[in-house]
């Protein structure tokens, strides 16, 4: 009966009681059903499509996520950042940055993205965001237009764009939270350093501690650690160190 149910997820509790009589098992039906719901097995409809994670880990190699963040300068003016994660690399980008996040400003970074997501002949084939008005009809037309389509995360699901509440979080506790942001363009310089520490440099668990930019790449092994051969770089104005072995 188990077996039954897992391998044909779209059978319900009656097509299973069938299948079981051309078997030459008889059983009442109430019986097959008390045993499947005590294993957990839900009925058909319930169990017919793959679940949010299963889906995820299918498409991952195509996947892509986006979110807005704000961040509060010094002179009280807050500003809106774009981000978009690629969920198998881990590569950042961030799209720009503006104190006005109206639609034809959020389209022409969709298209900006677009452009460079051409150029290097990206796989992308879906795209996960939120329901965020910020988010028009027009920014859709864009990655449809290129073959991408556009996911809507299950309302009041926060945990379904995971990744990128992640990256955001590591770019606030790593680059914003220690820092006085001035303006747009101070906002603009502190991010785009921060991507390419995170892209070139920094380790990630799901990546087995390599960079996304190199995760391919296995750095060889060192025998003897000298510790004279150790160099430190200061990156963010020494909020973050990054440490390499020279020769």
């Amino acid at each position: 009966m188990l077996r039954l149910a897992k391998e044909n997820p779209k059978r319900g509790y009656r097509r299973i009681h069938g299948e079981l009589a051309t078997m030459g098992i008889t059983m009442a039906a109430s019986r097959l059903w008390a045993i499947l719901k005590r294993h957990g097995v839900d009925p058909s409809p319930r169990r017919s499509g793959p679940t949010w994670a299963q889906f995820l880990a299918a498409q991952v190699k195509g996947l892509m996520t986006c979110d807005f963040f704000h961040v509060d300068t010094m002179l009280l003016r807050r500003l809106y950042v774009l981000v978009f994660i690629h969920r198998d690399t881990r590569q950042v980008r961030v799209a720009g940055v503006t104190a006005n996040p109206v639609a034809d400003w959020v389209t022409q970074q969709a298209r900006n993205l677009s452009m460079r997501l051409a150029d290097q002949a990206s796989t992308a084939k879906f795209l996960i965001r939120d329901r965020d008005t910020k988010f028009t009809a027009s920014f859709d037309a864009v990655f449809v237009a290129d073959g991408i389509r556009t996911i809507k995360c299950p309302v009041r699901a926060p945990r379904s764009n995971a990744i990128c509440e992640r990256v955001i979080g590591t770019i606030r506790r790593e680059c914003l939270d220690p820092m006085l942001i001035l303006g747009r363009r101070h906002l603009e310089a502190f991010l785009a350093e921060h991507v390419e520490h995170y892209n070139a440099h920094r380790p990630h668990r799901s990546l087995s501690q390599r960079p996304p930019a190199t995760s391919d790449a296995t750095p060889p092994a060192i025998g003897d650690v000298d510790a004279a051969r150790l160099r430190r770089a200061d990156r963010l104005g020494g909020l973050v160190h990054e440490y390499r072995m020279v020769a």
